[in-house]
């Protein structure tokens, strides 16, 4: 069993930053792949980045060169650098744990956390 805890979001004027974190209960963080997802009011919840084991990555092409997403073993937490945001990227974020990659829908996890709010303002 993994229980994930982010945070970090919060509320922040379009063309700034946020970065998140993601915290992992269990001793095998290290052998999941790692993945953010978000929903937006009245959508479907949609990938945005994961991260294997060993730190492959692979993003959504609408956060390609502005979000990055990396990982500390060693203190069982995930992140997610969100640089130049938009309106757009105003949704709750979830992180989840699995162990395909690279992992782009939500069944393709085992574990997700509750999800923390990010608001983008003009």
């Amino acid at each position: 069993q993994v229980q994930l805890v982010e945070s970090g979001g919060g509320l922040v004027q379009a063309g700034g930053s946020l970065r998140l974190a993601c915290v992992a209960s269990g001793r095998t963080f290290s052998s999941y792949a790692m993945g953010w997802f978000r929903q937006a009011p009245g959508k479907e919840r949609e990938f945005v980045a994961v991260i294997s084991w060993n730190r492959n990555t692979y993003y959504a092409d609408s956060v390609k060169g502005r979000f990055t997403i990396s990982r500390d073993n060693a203190k069982n937490t995930v992140y997610l650098q969100m640089n130049s945001l938009k309106l757009e990227d105003t949704a709750v974020y979830y992180c989840a744990a699995g162990f395909r990659f690279p992992a782009v829908t939500p069944d393709e996890y085992r574990y997700w956390g509750q999800g923390t709010q990010v608001t983008v303002s003009s």
